[in-house]
């Protein structure tokens, strides 16, 4: 699976060359610095002057390694897919392998810290049902109503939570319905490619 770059992240990374083939190291450093703890411009300007070359350029290349790294960590692609997607910048082979190596020796600790950003969501423990059904009113003397109450149970931060849902049953019918399909649409081998690439 290739990264594809926009020309916006391709300009930000072609200004690597300019800040020459040791910078990269240094630009890498501050990309996962800026993963870690956020945005540092007095480490860029630091970085621009030890370099000897603009701010702008340097912040370019931090933002545009930021990307690259957090995109193709987050997709886990191989050796051999970054090197074809970095490949369309044109770098030098040395350059080239210098982002591999970055790549290379981070990944694992990127998905760390993407892992740690994502939104902790409430997970299932259980569920509890009962179907009620109204037989006949003062108004209507024969009737029939059935209504389905749920309370679902989730856990969260290692909280418990309870949802108390209320449906008809055609209604939820057709929710098992949709839900079904999802899973069936879950065994295909496109869908498959992208949950394995999202592990």
């Amino acid at each position: 699976m290739l990264l594809v770059l926009s020309a916006e992240h391709r300009a930000h990374l072609g200004c690597l060359p300019r800040a020459g083939g040791a910078a990269v190291g240094e630009l890498g450093r501050l990309a996962l610095e800026q993963l870690r703890r956020g945005a540092a411009p007095r480490a860029c300007e630091t970085a621009a002057r030890k370099l000897n070359v603009g701010v702008d350029t340097i912040q370019h290349g931090v933002e545009g390694l930021v990307y690259l790294l957090t995109e193709s960590s987050k997709l886990m692609i191989s050796e051999v897919d970054f090197h074809d997607s970095i490949h369309v910048l044109g770098f030098s082979d040395e350059l080239n392998k210098s982002l591999l190596q970055l790549y290379l020796d981070n990944r694992k600790e990127i998905r760390s810290i993407l892992g740690e950003l994502a939104p902790r969501l409430p997970s299932y423990h259980s569920l509890e049902w009962r179907l009620d059904v109204q037989l006949a009113s003062r108004s209507l003397r024969q009737q029939i109503k059935p209504a389905v109450t749920m309370k679902l149970h989730l856990n969260q931060n290692e909280d418990q939570t309870a949802q108390v849902l209320q449906t008809d049953p055609a209604t939820l019918l057709h929710l098992i319905q949709q839900l079904e399909q999802a899973l069936g649409e879950m065994k295909m081998n496109h869908c498959r490619r992208i949950v394995r690439n999202m592990k």
